[in-house]
């Protein structure tokens, strides 16, 4: 019989005390697992349809990368591993060649390498696959070292209400200009957002980049018996400025 409840790991971070939980859900009748920083919820396994949108969206818009030479194949950069749901996503696609994972938590990397995470298994050793522990902000903010086809981010609840106050400058126009430096002449910029499409962070985006759509995902919620939505921005090119 599955266990009802098991605190997987508990380790303390600079942002606060990051918890990995496992426990039995009899609405979805599956384990579910959940991550928890201080008395904040980040994440669960039960819902994970926006996450893996964050990858399929932004891929979808991108044509293959150059057939041969040391570019070959895209290129992909995702911001917060998490449970790793996004960067399982891009994986699936054959064209990805590339796929560096940055993390600011050193017990989420350590998930992974230890495999605690079934549904996402294999990412560590991935050949594919970079893993690597530092601040994705900070590293958007600096001179860039790589660029890539596609940067895919999810470590805020939404542009407004974010885990840090030193993210908060990351969603304005500079910032995001910051960012777009990253990316090829045609890459893509995605974003996951727990609210709905937000007409400020739109227009933000608009300054910044030379299209852009807004993609409510909507999923069953089998603990309200309903419907729940989250949003993943797409933006691509440089606006004229």
């Amino acid at each position: 019989m599955a266990l009802r409840f098991e605190e997987l790991d508990f380790q303390p971070t600079p942002m606060g005390e990051i918890s990995l939980r496992r426990r039995y859900d009899p609405a979805a009748r599956q384990d579910v697992y959940e991550v928890r920083l201080g008395d904040e919820y980040l994440m669960s396994s039960l819902f994970t349809a926006a996450e893996r949108a964050l990858a399929t969206l932004a891929l979808d818009v991108l044509d293959a990368g150059p057939d041969t030479g040391p570019d070959a194949g895209l290129r992909v950069l995702v911001g917060g591993l998490g449970l790793g749901y996004t960067a399982h996503a891009a994986l699936a696609d054959p064209r990805v060649a590339a796929l560096d994972v940055v993390e600011y938590s050193a017990p989420v990397l350590d998930w992974h390498r230890r495999e605690l995470l079934p549904d996402t298994a294999g990412l560590a050793t991935d050949p594919r696959c970079r893993l690597v522990q530092d601040d994705f902000f900070r590293r958007m903010g600096a001179a860039p070292q790589d660029r890539y086809d596609a940067i895919l981010l999810d470590i805020d609840h939404t542009p407004d209400h974010v885990l840090h106050p030193s993210h908060a400058a990351f969603y304005t126009a500079d910032g995001l200009r910051n960012a777009a430096e990253h990316l090829t002449p045609d890459g893509v910029f995605a974003l996951w957002s727990d609210d709905p499409p937000e007409p400020v962070f739109e227009a933000t985006l608009d300054e910044v980049f030379a299209e852009r759509a807004s993609h409510p995902v909507r999923f069953g919620n089998p603990i309200t018996g309903g419907e729940s939505a989250n949003t993943v921005y797409v933006a691509r090119g440089r606006a004229a400025r």
